[in-house]
């Protein structure tokens, strides 16, 4: 899934148990480009998660020019990993970098959370997601779109963007409980992404932008999860960089996705 020369480390930082914590432990992927401002304040609120619950942050810090894995390693009061790409790979190879090293760590009772490297996602939802996977859900998607999401601080043209994909994919795309299709907020299953890795390999996730994330939704659907949304408050206003969203060219994705979906055969066998 990721090229041979990728790089994993492993900071010194781990976490000490607490008798207090659930069963298992949710490792959070975090692809990043260029977000050493960012990343600092979000491990430290990560780190305060992990006081409750057994909390491993994945960094894949995708061929970043800013010390992007050296802030990520300087937090502390919190078990850190970083993978690196030697050069900039895009969202969707540094999300599929993240998930391959998660599973070949990961035991069968955790749960893999992919969040936004730039503070715009609160990590204080980790346990509740975790609560849904534990009451059955397979997929549980951070929601702008369900009773109590908001995302008021987001800029006018990435809310049109988001609204409008959410429309145009319900309409199109036959996933049942999903209304935020784009949500980078998730917590999957670990043996659901296993069973995914193990069937599409190097092709889990081939789009390289935005569109990774509903390229990754509609894969899984072959494996027929169940499918939770819970609330999501996106804080756009914490956001310390710019964005790396490129609007024409998301939009050419997410259209290039419907089109490769509907032609794409379904798995020659049951998932």
């Amino acid at each position: 899934m990721v090229p041979d020369d990728t790089e994993v480390r492993t900071a010194p930082q781990p976490v000490e148990p607490s008798t207090t914590r659930t069963r298992g432990r949710a490792h959070v992927v975090l692809p990043a480009y260029n977000e050493a401002a960012s990343l600092p304040p979000l491990l430290r609120r990560l780190a305060d998660v992990a006081r409750t619950e057994e909390v491993t942050a994945w960094v894949v810090d995708d061929g970043s020019s800013d010390g992007t894995a050296a802030a990520a390693e300087a937090v502390r009061g919190l078990d850190v990993r970083v993978v690196r790409h030697p050069v900039n790979l895009g969202l969707g190879q540094a999300v599929q970098s993240g998930l391959r090293a998660v599973l070949a760590d990961a035991d069968r009772d955790d749960v893999v959370v992919v969040m936004d490297a730039d503070d715009t996602h609160d990590p204080a939802l980790i346990p509740r997601l975790r609560a849904e996977v534990a009451r059955g859900a397979d997929v549980v998607i951070c929601s702008r779109f369900v009773a109590g999401g908001d995302d008021a601080t987001a800029p006018p043209h990435r809310r049109a963007l988001s609204r409008g994909a959410a429309v145009l994919f319900r309409r199109v795309l036959a996933v049942e409980g999903v209304r935020d299709f784009t949500s980078g907020f998730r917590a999957y299953r670990v043996s659901l992404l296993r069973r995914a890795a193990e069937h599409w390999g190097e092709r889990l996730i081939e789009e390289r932008g935005f569109a990774c994330m509903v390229e990754l939704l509609l894969k899984l659907r072959h494996c027929r999860p169940v499918i939770t949304e819970v609330p999501l408050e996106l804080r756009y206003d914490r956001k310390r960089g710019p964005s790396k969203l490129a609007l024409r060219r998301t939009v050419a994705q997410y259209l290039r996705l419907l089109v490769r979906d509907r032609l794409a055969p379904a798995p020659y066998r049951a998932l």
